[in-house]
């Protein structure tokens, strides 16, 4: 709620100084949607997760948007995958049940419903941009993300009064809330409606292929997370899946 907040009061100003508040009150209900789909609940997913796997393991489930985004554009969009697409779901697919059999339990204290939550994030994103594509082509993208995080603020804000910490986090914890805020998600989503707008959802949302690595990395060198051997093979096989889904390598 902090973090989407935060996006909220470094876009709102930037989409006012261009005059361009009007185009966020005609499409308001659309955005809303969008807020809800691309923020709020993917964000609520991923922060459960996080309370029991690691930041490299969400990442690589992360790493599904594009398959869950291929998928449904096949099916609400009718564009239908070539076979080398329909090729790449199934890899990418099965690199995602493979790696959530190895590592989901629903014992008390598993991993398993925060993996349904990362899945379920993932899906949410994937159906974000087709439903962007189709229902907002041509509004600024700077009214989608400036919008989007209001609607997502707005969605929170009851949830985060409701379970506010009884303990107020620290200081160094309130500046990484204030970073995601401003990159993480005002300067991110900016950069990634413009994509959509720009590129194509199917396109944009290839950027996941670059969270894992970096997820991987920073989870090493920042929080002591191993990469086991089981992480980096079922990573390999979503990234081959989707790259082959999504176009960007071809036979």
């Amino acid at each position: 709620a902090v973090r989407v907040t935060g996006a909220t009061l470094v876009l709102l100003p930037l989409l006012a100084a261009r005059g361009q508040v009007g185009e966020l009150r005609r499409h308001w209900r659309t955005i809303f949607v969008v807020g809800a789909l691309n923020s709020a609940l993917p964000f609520l997913g991923f922060s459960y997760a996080a309370l029991s796997i690691s930041a490299g393991l969400s990442s690589i489930f992360n790493a599904s948007t594009p398959l869950w985004g291929a998928l449904i554009a096949a099916w609400w969009l009718r564009d239908r995958p070539t076979p080398a697409r329909a090729l790449g779901l199934a890899i990418g697919f099965a690199g995602v049940i493979g790696l959530a059999w190895e590592k989901a339990s629903f014992k008390p204290g598993g991993s398993g419903w925060a993996i349904v939550a990362c899945l379920a994030a993932a899906l949410s994103y994937g159906f974000a941009a087709n439903f962007t594509k189709k229902r907002l082509q041509g509004v600024a993208p700077l009214a989608v993300a400036a919008g989007s995080q209001l609607a997502a603020a707005l969605l929170l804000a009851l949830p985060a009064l409701v379970w506010w910490p009884a303990a107020m986090p620290s200081a160094n914890a309130w500046a990484m809330v204030a970073l995601l805020a401003l990159l993480c998600t005002g300067l991110a989503y900016l950069m990634y409606f413009r994509l959509i707008a720009h590129v194509g959802a199917a396109n944009a949302i290839a950027v996941t292929f670059l969270i894992p690595a970096f997820a991987v990395l920073w989870g090493w060198l920042f929080l002591a997370e191993p990469l086991t051997p089981a992480m980096a093979f079922g990573c390999a096989v979503i990234l081959l899946g989707t790259a082959l889904a999504t176009g960007v390598l071809a036979p």
